[in-house]
């Protein structure tokens, strides 16, 4: 149905909000019956790149744009390589910088793409491959909040310098403070719904939808509704703050 003009989706000086109603969808190099909707990169001030993947059984992703990481929404796919994996949903690997693995679908898939220039510190050599399941990773509570559950997908190390996790609100729980600090986000809802601050506005986000948050951006979360709300959220970490990105 056409919406004549109207969309929950915002672009702001520190935050955008993207909604399903507002997606366009492209075909990036190197893809082969695929196309991506990217959600954000440098165009619009960030300092990685995200998209979501939209592959044909057979489909395939084209080359990394450095280090990469893959979160499966639906389908499956077949990573090449020495590491030869199937990922099914949920299911997520990590590949290092100058990784040439393929990734080809199994079967009609989506997945989450994130992609960022590698930051070099002294003393640490880049990690190597890692590969998981989201189910198989023990919850946390946040701040002890027993319905804020966090599931952290890569390894607590300073090789990587990036975090991604998933969060879990059980309807009616809510971030504890509204955070404000140096990290920037992608953040795409997988489940559930409900309320988030970004900045000084306030919007009702549901499952698809995708929020970039950039440095010192005011941001708050509740949950809504009568089932719980999850998303995968995309940090920068492990890296000193006066160190400009790719110095």
């Amino acid at each position: 149905m056409h919406q004549f003009g109207w969309t929950r989706s915002a672009n702001r000086r520190d935050h955008i909000l993207q909604t399903p109603d507002a997606f366009v969808r492209a075909k990036l190099p190197g893809m082969k019956d695929c196309s991506a909707v990217v959600h954000i990169g440098p165009a619009a001030g960030a300092r990685f790149t995200e998209y979501t993947a939209e592959m044909e059984a057979g489909g395939q992703l084209g080359p990394a744009n450095g280090q990469r990481f893959l979160y499966v929404l639906e389908g499956s796919v077949l990573l090449s390589g020495r590491d030869r994996k199937t990922l099914n949903a949920r299911e997520y690997a990590y590949l290092p910088p100058g990784d040439a693995t393929d990734v080809i679908a199994g079967a009609k898939s989506q997945l989450v793409v994130i992609e960022k220039h590698y930051e070099e510190i002294d003393g640490y050599v880049p990690p190597g491959a890692v590969f998981g399941s989201e189910n198989n990773v023990e919850s946390q509570p946040l701040m002890g909040d027993e319905d804020l559950q966090v599931r952290s997908l890569l390894p607590s190390d300073s090789r990587f310098d990036f975090a991604v996790n998933t969060m879990t609100f059980q309807p009616g729980s809510s971030l504890p403070m509204v955070e404000m600090h140096v990290m920037e986000h992608g953040l795409l809802m997988l489940e559930g719904g409900g309320i988030y601050r970004l900045g000084d506005y306030w919007y009702p986000v549901s499952a698809g939808d995708f929020i970039w948050m950039a440095p010192y951006c005011p941001q708050w979360f509740g949950a809504l509704g009568k089932t719980p709300a999850r998303y995968l959220i995309y940090k920068d970490w492990n890296r000193h703050p006066s160190i400009a990105p790719g110095a």
